[in-house]
């Protein structure tokens, strides 16, 4: 059941950046633009180095723990390590996962010895964490949604009159109102996760990825298998706890997050669709 991610996936490319409890703020969001942003076709290959450096790095932490469900564990008591962590504070690492399975996809890690190796489900009936890790990942959220707005907005008919209004010189203060990208975010965890350690995904609504693969890395977002972290703590009598609900889940057939429509088990017909819906979605 917890193998329905491939190996490392969410792990391979995390990476490690500045440390500020304000990467939040308008001045983080050009460091954050830069780190996210598509690197110059002229810096190719500096790209394709940069990438063999850092997965051998990732490669040689594997070894070194000897288990790939514990590879997070590096990327929490060693941020330092990998230069592309997008923020650490006191209590959290977050990380980009290389193996994005949406526009965006980032990864909040906790560093408490006490909670990171439980199941979330036990983490969280913690009030004391439970209301640090919704705290942290709020921010976390809005990072999320200031590069999507990066991304999306010179596309959106929305945010038009907001950039026209750039364009134009105009002072921010007096910019009128853009696209809301926060509600486009989703912020939860995976009722099986597929590592060791204790991670909640900061992940755009899309599914807009090459390397959404197959039914489970879908079905894996778009059904109750995504537990929002704003739902914990949950009953324990919370049907989204149950194996058997969750694996129907993980095996349902496709439906699009956006419009409803339904794709049986074709997921080739249905990733041609959510291209389509892409499309529409980032042009609202």
């Amino acid at each position: 059941m917890d193998d329905f991610v491939q190996k490392s996936e969410e792990v391979a490319g995390h990476a490690s950046t500045s440390n500020s409890a304000a990467a939040d703020a308008p001045k983080k969001r050009n460091a954050f633009a830069e780190l996210m942003a598509p690197k110059p076709k002229a810096a190719k290959a500096d790209a394709s180095d940069n990438s063999t450096h850092r997965h051998k790095k990732v490669s040689q932490a594997l070894k070194r723990l000897g288990n790939w469900r514990d590879a997070l564990l590096e990327y929490i008591q060693h941020p330092e390590r990998f230069p592309s962590v997008l923020r650490v504070t006191p209590n959290t690492v977050l990380i980009k996962d290389m193996y994005a399975k949406a526009t965006i996809h980032l990864l909040l890690l906790p560093r408490s010895p006490a909670h990171y190796d439980l199941h979330p489900h036990k983490a969280f009936e913690d009030p004391a964490f439970l209301a640090m890790m919704k705290e942290e990942a709020a921010s976390a959220a809005k990072i999320a949604a200031a590069e999507l707005a990066r991304q999306l907005s010179p596309f959106s008919a929305t945010s038009k009159a907001r950039n026209d209004a750039m364009d134009a010189g105009v002072p921010f203060e007096d910019l009128p109102p853009g696209r809301d990208f926060l509600p486009e975010i989703q912020v939860g965890i995976h009722a099986h996760p597929s590592m060791s350690h204790l991670h909640v995904h900061i992940i755009s609504r899309d599914s807009h990825s090459d390397m959404l693969k197959h039914r489970k890395h879908y079905n894996s977002f778009h059904t109750p298998f995504f537990i929002p972290l704003a739902d914990y703590p949950l009953a324990q009598d919370d049907v989204r706890c149950q194996s058997s609900f969750q694996n129907a889940n993980l095996d349902a057939e496709f439906v699009c997050w956006r419009c409803g429509e339904g794709f049986g088990r074709k997921f080739s017909e249905l990733k041609k669709h959510l291209e389509v819906e892409f499309q529409l979605w980032k042009a609202e």
